[in-house]
């Protein structure tokens, strides 16, 4: 099982206390040491909007030269991958990869992209056009899968629908997120079977946030339902600035400890992870919502 720690992008882009660019460097190294190879670094948007990712391209600029690792970006529309795009000019290494974000519904999208869903999977398709040109992955996130904090229910056929177009521009991978954290395991089970009949060949990826504590139950639900990507945030940070009253990914540290005792390999080490989760409660003088950094790994 492959995780990609987005905790130095989502899992920081919500929250009000300036987080320094040495410091969020800090976090990735810290990461990378616990078994991190691919990892979401920076968020290409409005800094006027997200203003803890206004630091961008300093924090590319700083990332660790290993040739083992996959750094992530994420891009809304054109002018936010021409921003990832420079990253790699003159020769430098950039990131590797970028992370598109197509709505599932127009009550979000408005909100957060300024865009219906349709516009959005259009916007989707010819970044990813402009990315392959260029030479760089991308992959795709469909947000608000289960529901719209705005429009409430999403029709499970509608997502379907978008992962179709969708898998027209040749994404390396299609997740489908939990944005408000309204899903549960029957449900996830249900969409994840749907869209990997619909798009078969595409490795599928899960996001969830877990508003409503339910969010490991959906990881491993999705793991089941064949998910191959499971995204995590350390210590639970996270949330999203147009989602209200969104909170945090699932934890890190506690997914790794859900697949450690269940038997499932991912490289990551759950001693490194829980203790990076209190070395960066300590940087935002908070401690951290994930459980098993507070409780511990299996008592010896």
């Amino acid at each position: 099982m492959e995780i990609v720690e987005v905790g130095a992008r989502d899992g920081l882009q919500n929250e009000a206390t300036p987080i320094d660019t040495a410091h969020k460097l800090a976090l990735i190294a810290r990461l990378m040491a616990a078994g991190a190879r691919r990892l979401e670094v920076a968020s290409f948007v409005q800094p006027r909007l997200v203003p803890q990712m206004a630091d961008a391209e300093a924090v590319v600029a700083g990332l660790p030269a290993d040739a083992s690792a996959t750094y992530v970006g994420l891009v809304l529309n054109k002018r936010g991958l021409l921003r990832a795009l420079e990253t790699r000019a003159g020769g430098r290494r950039g990131v590797d990869e970028i992370g598109c974000v197509a709505v599932a519904s127009d009550g979000f999208g408005t909100n957060n992209q300024g865009m219906g869903w349709q516009a959005s999977v259009e916007t989707v398709k010819d970044l990813h056009r402009l990315a392959h040109a260029e030479g760089l992955a991308a992959q795709v996130t469909v947000s608000v899968c289960w529901g719209d904090p705005f429009d409430g229910p999403v029709a499970p056929d509608r997502v379907v629908e978008i992962c179709r177009r969708l898998a027209e521009a040749g994404p390396r991978e299609i997740a489908l997120a939990d944005t408000i954290g309204v899903a549960v395991p029957a449900r996830v089970t249900e969409l994840f079977h749907r869209v990997a009949e619909a798009v078969p060949g595409i490795p599928l990826r899960a996001h969830f946030h877990d508003t409503r504590n339910t969010g490991i139950a959906n990881a491993w639900a999705a793991y089941e339902a064949g998910a191959s990507v499971l995204d995590a945030s350390l210590g639970g940070l996270g949330g999203c600035p147009f989602a209200p009253r969104a909170t945090g990914n699932i934890a890190t540290e506690d997914l790794v400890y859900l697949l450690d005792r269940s038997g499932v390999g991912h490289g990551l080490d759950l001693a490194a992870l829980i203790d990076s989760a209190g070395w960066m409660g300590e940087v935002m003088a908070k401690p951290l919502p994930g459980r098993v950094a507070r409780a511990g790994g299996f008592p010896a």
